[in-house]
């Protein structure tokens, strides 16, 4: 989505930025600020709570997008800038995670609160963000242990039928739901279709779906960094 329109838009907004005492670790706080915002806004009740969910969460990939490019203008680079960007991407994919299982807890509802949803909202929010720290903590472990960073040959799997089950991952990429920018998409598919069945079916067999990729692809990722070189 970046590549497709997000890097049209950014350079648009970057020629008010690139002039102003705005830095680059301001629009990485407010990236994370929209990102987050995500959460509070899937609880509004309908289509209406699923649209402002994308809009926050668009807003996130723009700025995610804005604070790269005037770090690049301003030459204003910095590790804490790196740091800050990963946070604000682990808190995104989370918020819209556990957004959607309260959403689909139905917390404004007239009958009772089902907590289960919002169970497995939480449990797919885990497991995104283990993911990631499972791909981060390789880079910790090598560099604790005085080793450069990993090259994109050391992934590849030292099993031939471990390597096959990756690019075929890779390709069905069903991981990529869990992500907060494709999941809030999925999440507004759902909602139109729960309006016009009038309940939440739709949303809560959403949140099941995604708690259960999350939990495989946490244990797939897992095995799949074990396998590689990674940590050779």
């Amino acid at each position: 989505m970046g590549r497709l329109y997000m890097r049209e838009v950014s350079l648009r907004v970057d020629r008010y930025l690139v002039n102003t005492r705005v830095t680059p670790n301001q629009l990485t706080y407010l990236m994370t600020v929209c990102g987050v915002l995500a959460a509070p806004a899937l609880l509004v009740p309908g289509i209406w709570g699923a649209v402002l969910g994308v809009v926050a969460v668009q807003l996130y990939l723009l700025l995610d997008c804005v604070d790269g490019e005037v770090a690049r203008w301003k030459k204003q680079y910095s590790l804490g800038g790196v740091y800050l960007d990963r946070v604000g991407a682990y808190l995104t994919d989370a918020a819209v995670l556990v957004g959607l299982g309260l959403r689909a807890a139905d917390l404004w509802g007239t009958g009772r609160i089902d907590w289960l949803w919002a169970f497995l909202g939480t449990l797919a929010a885990l497991g995104a963000i283990l993911i990631k720290a499972e791909t981060d903590l390789v880079g910790v472990a090598r560099h604790q242990n005085g080793m450069p960073p990993v090259k994109e040959a050391a992934a590849e799997m030292r099993s031939s039928g471990m390597a096959l089950a990756r690019r075929a991952a890779a390709m069905l990429k069903f991981h990529r739901l869990i992500l907060g920018i494709e999941a809030s998409l999925l999440i507004l598919v759902l909602a139109l279709v729960d309006h016009v069945r009038g309940d939440l079916f739709f949303t809560r067999l959403g949140t099941a779906v995604l708690a259960g990729i999350a939990l495989l692809q946490t244990l797939l990722h897992l095995v799949s960094v074990l396998a590689s070189s990674r940590l050779k």
